[in-house]
């Protein structure tokens, strides 16, 4: 009878820890998702999280320049853009999450491409990601939105992109409304669109 109350106060034990264990395990996963969007110093939720994205700096004030080149070996700057809004995406055709992104991407390019500019950069460092490597992702897969390079890394040094993909979302003004890094959602591409375009 003693090893029978022992079997099952272990039991109750165990089945308390797995709970507890699956909880934590949910709870953590929910605050570590790239399904977050950050604004200017205030918190922008995705209706299914209810965590925000708190990190970079970039964010916190007037956007950065930087220089990147096009597929035609022109230099372009970020500034170039200012007078409509921008989506600023930082990518690399090594990286599956980028890639998991660019179908929505390449929609919203074909739905908003004439309001807002859609500045792709990929991180070009010459070995692992290179112009003809990036090039051929593109086409392969048939991309229809415009690419730069960022073969000097100044583009994501002046960003602070480290962490790929990573995405800002600029006013027609040129200031940062919303940033997220890891990959986003429809819904979250189109809650940042809200954010920083108005028909």
């Amino acid at each position: 009878m003693k090893k029978k109350s022992s079997l099952i106060i272990i039991i109750i034990v165990l089945i308390a820890v797995i709970a507890g264990a699956s909880f934590a395990y949910n709870h953590l996963a929910q605050k570590g998702s790239t399904q977050n969007l950050a604004s200017n110093g205030e918190s922008v939720e995705n209706d299914a999280m209810d965590d925000t994205a708190t990190e970079n700096d970039a964010a916190a004030s007037e956007t950065p320049d930087f220089t990147v080149i096009d597929k035609d070996g022109n230099t372009v700057r970020l500034s170039d853009f200012q007078g409509k809004p921008v989506i600023l995406n930082f990518w690399a055709s090594w990286c599956g999450p980028c890639r998991a992104e660019m179908p929505d991407f390449d929609e919203m390019y074909a739905q908003y491409g004439d309001e807002i500019h859609f500045v792709m950069v990929n991180a070009t460092d010459g070995s692992r990601e290179t112009v003809d490597s990036a090039q051929a992702f593109i086409e392969d897969a048939g991309y229809s939105f415009p690419v730069y390079f960022d073969t000097t890394q100044e583009a994501s040094m002046t960003f602070g992109a480290y962490s790929l993909p990573t995405t800002y979302f600029i006013d027609a003004a040129g200031q940062p409304i919303a940033y997220a890094t890891g990959t986003i959602s429809k819904d979250i591409m189109l809650q940042g669109i809200d954010m920083i375009y108005s028909e």
